[in-house]
């Protein structure tokens, strides 16, 4: 005998009891349809329209030990002005600017080509935002081909988003949480060398949409935009895009196509990385006024 059909027994029992002369008919075919709606009724941390409890989602995160690049990975570094870090603490702040206008919690970081630096930019733009007090920031590494992120953090590469969205594992067994409080992590699994099918099955829209409510931030770093579609796919569940072109390598033609990639998605901003001292002298004056630890130097 099922769970299902005992627990109907015994509930009408315990109403036979109570009700004398009263009695309640449980028939076969309901219990085999009660049966079958359990069978195709998903796990219940995946179930649709179920609301998170945060502390319940951030309990259940696997605490592992990372081992993260220090130097790539900026904010893990003892230094509080590395060169780099102003940089993205102004990001941040442009971040904040633009969220007084509009609804702005999930971002996608792409390029238009591989090693541009996306993977760098999202890393270390969740880092910076999850060392505000209390911000709880979710990183999700979300290039599907040839994910960066778990190698730059040091950890696991999954379980992750790939089982995810195939249905074999659930959110909170693809949680990772490492040593930066407040800084948690979605590995890309075992990836797949054509993903733009399991990317497009809504399920990544579910993962989004339920664990926003549990984190102020979530970063998500995806595939590059002109070579594939992943990245397309990924900015129709996210609240806005940012590009990412190298200086001095990323070519004209293909930033323009990038940007016409996104042209109905919200495409808040453009990061350009690995700009030279030449190009950005003003920042020398930063590094060179403030020691690392944080206060003007005396020119007497």
């Amino acid at each position: 005998m099922s769970r299902i059909h005992e627990a109907l027994k015994k509930a009408e029992q315990e109403k036979a009891m109570s009700q004398p002369g009263s009695r309640v008919e449980t028939t076969p075919a309901a219990v085999e349809v009660a049966e079958a709606a359990t069978a195709a009724m998903p796990a219940l941390s995946t179930a649709p329209g179920m609301s998170f409890n945060a502390d319940s989602v951030l309990s259940q995160a696997r605490q592992i030990r990372w081992a993260p690049d220090t130097n790539c990975m900026l904010f893990f570094n003892s230094e509080e002005h590395a060169s780099g870090m102003e940089e993205f603490r102004t990001l941040r702040s442009r971040l904040y600017q633009a969220r007084e206008k509009q609804p702005l919690s999930k971002i996608l970081i792409t390029s238009a080509l591989p090693k541009e630096g996306k993977s760098f930019t999202s890393a270390n733009l969740a880092q910076v935002l999850a060392r505000q007090h209390g911000r709880r920031v979710l990183l999700i590494d979300g290039d599907l081909r040839n994910p960066q992120l778990h190698k730059l953090l040091g950890t696991d590469a999954g379980p992750g988003l790939f089982e995810y969205l195939r249905s074999e594992a659930d959110e909170f067994s693809i949680l990772q949480r490492g040593p930066l409080e407040n800084l948690f992590f979605i590995p890309a699994g075992n990836y797949s060398a054509n993903p733009a099918e399991l990317l497009a099955n809504g399920r990544l829209r579910n993962l989004l949409n339920r664990l926003e409510a549990t984190f102020d931030w979530i970063i998500v770093d995806s595939a590059p935009a002109v070579p594939v579609t992943d990245a397309v796919l990924m900015a129709n569940d996210c609240d806005g895009v940012l590009l990412v072109v190298r200086s001095n390598s990323t070519p004209t033609d293909a930033a323009r196509r990038a940007r016409r990639e996104f042209a109905e998605r919200n495409v808040i901003g453009v990061v350009l990385n690995g700009i030279t001292p030449e190009l950005a002298p003003y920042m020398q004056y930063y590094y060179a006024a403030y020691g690392r630890d944080g206060q003007a130097e005396s020119k007497n």
